[in-house]
Order: structure tokens, then C-alpha cells, then sequence
């Protein structure tokens, strides 16, 4: 076994890479050796959390001395990156807004909607938002939203459905008015989803590479948007297929404009804008 200096916090390469293996078999995402450096400095804060000295004495902790299994979710939380936005990718919305929800009003199905790698929240709640201000016109349409991803921390966030004042400026000023609340107290600058909104989302941990979903094998929209990119090919497609198994026959994929299907033989036509409906 090769000594390390407990006093320099830094990861060494060979611990770098049991983080990888790990995080590539249990999540299918890949950390080439360029993301080492932002990987030590996630490590340090769950070993602060954890009153170690630093980064090696974690990862003898978790791979060496029994706590993989207390530990491994914290890992998989600490490492997943969760960039989000509100209204991120706006094409995808008015897609949703002027084509999708349209045709299941007029079809008089109830809507499911799946925001698979929801993160903090803010993609669902847009979706929410949308669909809200659409179902006005339609007094008698409802429709469901499920929003997943791996990480628990970030389902604990999107769930309280709190954010910072500036994420919120891609939403409408009529939208704000309509469905964000203001902190009483000025000094925070901070919203919060109202509560008809948040009461549309149901979030719950799923691991897309996981062999079955626990989800409903006719969703109407699945959002997954910009995760293809951290999966290799065989991944990428198994998670499209798994996708697409639930999707009802003309429902819709939504993936990111960062994803890419090509050489995919998928049960998909594009529609453009990384927009594909089920044939």
C-alpha cells in the first residue's frame, strides 16, 4: 500500500480513480482525469462533515475501513453535478406550452409528466408553472408531474422549493406574480414556490441506470435533458431505451441540446430541437 501524507489534503490518483469506478458502476456517470481537481474539493467538504482530517483519510474510510456502505449515497450526492435553471432551454417550454399539452386536452387524457434529472427543482417547477397557466383555458383537463434524480440531498432542496432570488429571473413577471412567494422577511433574498405549485410535484430518488424504473409505462412528456453528455455510448442508449419503454406511443422525449442520439436505433422521430416523439 503506498504512504500518503495524511497532513496534505489533496487525492491522490490511484483514490481518484476508486471515486471514478465507483460513480461510473453505480451511476453510469463517467469522471475523466480533468474532473480530479474538482472532485478533491467535493471529497473535502464530506470529510469535514465527517471529522477527518482530509481527503485520503476519507477515502481510506469508505474503500478500506468498512463505511463504503453508510457512505456511498453521500458519495454519489457529493460528486453528481446539478447545474439547473428555470426555463433553461426555453424552446423545450413553448413545445410544451403550443404542441404537447394542447393535444392531451383535446384527446381529454390527463397529462403525465416526468422531469427525470429534476435537480434542485427548477426544471419541474416550470414544467408546473407552464402547465398550470395552460389548464386555465382547460377547467376540466388535469394533469401529474414526477420529477426524479440520483441525488437525495438535491431532492431535499427541490422539495422545499426555495431559491434565490436571482434563479428566478428567466421566469414571466406574470408567472412570479402568480406562483412565487417573497420572503416576510427582506433581508433574504430569497422565493418560494407557492404552494398549488409545489403540491403538483412528486419527487422521488431514481438511479437511470438502474435495470427498471418505478415509473407509469404510458407517461404522456419525459424531460431529460443534458445527462446523456456524462454517459458513455452503451449507457447512453440502454437509458434512452428504458426511456422509451415508458413513454406512451406518441408521447414525447425532450433531451438537452448538449445529448445526442445519433447512431441510436431508437422507436423515436425527431421533431427538432432535441425534441423526439415515440412511433
Amino acid at each position: 500500500m503506498p504512504n500518503v501524507d495524511h497532513g496534505i489534503d489533496q487525492l491522490e490518483m490511484a483514490d481518484f480513480q476508486r471515486v471514478a469506478s465507483f460513480i461510473m458502476s453505480a451511476t453510469g456517470i463517467q469522471l475523466p482525469p480533468a474532473k480530479k481537481t474538482m472532485i478533491e474539493g467535493r471529497l473535502r467538504k464530506r470529510a469535514r462533515a465527517l471529522g477527518l482530517d482530509n481527503v485520503a483519510e476519507y477515502c481510506r474510510v469508505v474503500f478500506d475501513a468498512g463505511g463504503f456502505d453508510a457512505e456511498a449515497i453521500n458519495l454519489i450526492d457529493a460528486v453528481t453535478t446539478n447545474k439547473t435553471d428555470f426555463f433553461r432551454e426555453p424552446a423545450h417550454f413553448r413545445f410544451l406550452a403550443e404542441t404537447a399539452l394542447p393535444e392531451l386536452a383535446a384527446a381529454g387524457r390527463p397529462g403525465k409528466i416526468w422531469s427525470a434529472a429534476c435537480s434542485i427543482g427548477a426544471e419541474p417547477y416550470t414544467i408546473a408553472m407552464v402547465a398550470s397557466d395552460f389548464a386555465q383555458g382547460f377547467p376540466d383537463w388535469g394533469f401529474s408531474i414526477l420529477a426524479s434524480d440520483i441525488s437525495t440531498e438535491v431532492l431535499a432542496k427541490a422539495a422545499k422549493g426555495v431559491f434565490q432570488q436571482e434563479m428566478i429571473e428567466p421566469v414571466p413577471l406574470a408567472m412570479r406574480q402568480r406562483y412565487l412567494l417573497r420572503s416576510r422577511d427582506p433581508a433574504k433574498a430569497v422565493v418560494r414556490m407557492a404552494p398549488e405549485i409545489r403540491d403538483l410535484v412528486r419527487f422521488t430518488r431514481i438511479n437511470l441506470i438502474d435495470e427498471h424504473y418505478r415509473v407509469d409505462r404510458d407517461m404522456d412528456v419525459i424531460f431529460c435533458r443534458n445527462l446523456l453528455i456524462y454517459f458513455d455510448q452503451p449507457t447512453r442508449e440502454t437509458v434512452v431505451r428504458r426511456l422509451c419503454a415508458c413513454l406512451r406511443p406518441g408521447g414525447y422525449l425532450i433531451l438537452g441540446l448538449t445529448d445526442s442520439t445519433a447512431g441510436m436505433p431508437m422507436p423515436l422521430e425527431r421533431l427538432g430541437l432535441s425534441i423526439f416523439r415515440r412511433t
